[in-house]
């Protein structure tokens, strides 16, 4: 067995790892770079004209036999760890023939996000795995793992072939509200691994454990206890463990959460696969607002049918008005439209709550510099999606692997500082045999 990481091992984002038997070939994510070359924000628009072959050229996609075209035998199949860009976002360049591999719910938000985001990723031909049930690809024997991440569905893998074999960390933490399954893992991890791919996303910052998801709703709680303001929340749709302690926040501060008609379809299609609150009748203080340009878009591209499910939760900008000091309201830079048509707000706080990485994008400093002069309040209330160094650390323990591979990470060289098993660090193309 081999592998070989095409992207990850100098950077974050991007994820792509092939790993191939003399007669099977699998990819582990085929994510959209985060950064250039140069450490600068990715932006795929100036690359948006070109095709494949030019892409491979350019390094924006790596060069992959059977991947692109029926030229070569095509690759048995792709698998999708979880519903981040960074790990699935080039994946609409990939044959459609190709098999991908990827949980029932992480589909559905790729879905929605063709719909909602300018992305257009449609995967036709996916097969549904779920965590701990093994599931064949060839040669290949892979038993996903559910992680404790920002994003809803993501998994770690343990891929086996020709008695060898290698675990993929994806991307986790334990310090979500799925942390128990992290906690189960560490009792139930594989053992002797020949080598762990293993994200350090945070390797290289502050080593300190980060904050808890209910420590991030009590800290919510403390400013919505705060007298006639209005609650914004600038964080992702797709964070449902944040959108969740938002919702809690509320709930024990009795404010009425108001979710724009994206968040609404999230949170509606995902209670399908847990147990969250979305717009309805079982969750009174939960309710949808409409967006300017969302709504003409998505009636536009003929999608009515998504706005008109949510017509018996909807607030207005006069309600919304009317009792600003009761709101807690997600909010994003597209929505600026509609907050100049609200009244009452001046003065509110805006919680940020996203990786401050974000804060250097031009469009949320126009969004942050418009609030500012409405004389909002900015609060910081965020903790990673990404495990701690103690969490990397347990990680290790459970599984004993042979050798470690830096994956996800700007640190590789900083590994060999934490941990006392063999470090691997390697290049981007480069092949290692097992």
């Amino acid at each position: 067995m081999k592998f070989k990481i095409h992207r990850g091992t100098k950077e974050i984002g991007g994820s792509c790892v092939e790993v191939w038997t003399e007669n099977t070939r699998i990819l582990l994510d085929f994510g959209m770079p985060l950064v250039e070359r140069d450490g600068k924000e990715f932006d795929f628009s100036k690359f948006k004209e070109l095709n494949p072959q030019e892409l491979i050229e350019h390094g924006v996609l790596p060069d992959i036999k059977g991947l692109y075209s029926e030229t070569d035998k095509l690759i048995d199949g792709v698998i999708i760890s979880h519903p981040h860009q960074d790990h699935y976002g080039l994946s609409n360049f990939i044959d459609k023939k190709v098999k991908h591999f990827l949980g029932e719910a992480t589909h559905k938000i790729i879905e929605l996000n063709s719909i909602f985001t300018p992305q257009e990723i449609i995967i036709e031909n996916a097969t549904y795995f779920e965590k701990e049930k093994v599931f064949k690809i060839g040669d290949f024997s892979i038993t996903p793992y559910w992680a404790d991440h920002s994003a809803f569905d993501a998994y770690s893998f343990l891929v086996e072939a020709e008695s060898k074999s290698i675990f993929y960390s994806g991307d986790f933490r334990n310090h979500g509200r799925k942390a128990n399954a992290f906690k189960w893992f560490t009792h139930n991890a594989p053992q002797n691994v020949d080598y762990l791919l293993l994200e350090g996303t945070t390797i290289g910052r502050e080593s300190k454990p980060f904050k808890t998801e209910t420590e991030i709703e009590n800290g919510l709680m403390e400013v919505f206890q705060q007298q006639n303001k209005i609650n914004l929340i600038y964080t992702s749709g797709q964070n449902i463990d944040r959108i969740v302690s938002v919702y809690r926040a509320c709930i024990r501060t009795n404010k009425i959460f108001v979710v724009d008609v994206y968040v609404a379809t999230i949170l509606k299609e995902l209670s399908k696969f847990a147990k969250i609150p979305f717009p309805s009748k079982e969750f009174e203080n939960l309710k949808v607002m409409f967006p300017y340009y969302t709504s003409r878009r998505l009636k536009n591209e003929g999608h009515e049918q998504i706005l008109y499910q949510f017509k018996n939760f909807k607030i207005t900008k006069d309600e919304i008005s009317n009792q600003a000091d009761k709101i807690v309201m997600v909010v994003r830079p597209s929505m600026q439209k509609d907050l100049e048509n609200i009244n009452e707000i001046n003065g509110g706080n805006l919680i940020y709550s996203m990786w401050e990485g974000y804060l250097q994008k031009s469009d949320t400093k126009k969004f942050l510099n418009y609030l500012t002069n409405r004389n909002f309040t900015i609060h910081k209330i965020h903790t990673s999606g990404h495990a701690d160094t103690g969490t990397l650390k347990k990680m290790v323990a459970a599984i004993k692997p042979k050798n470690i591979v830096p994956i996800h990470t700007f640190s590789g060289s900083e590994y060999d500082k934490i941990f006392t098993t063999p470090i691997v660090e390697m290049n981007d193309g480069e092949t290692k045999e097992i």
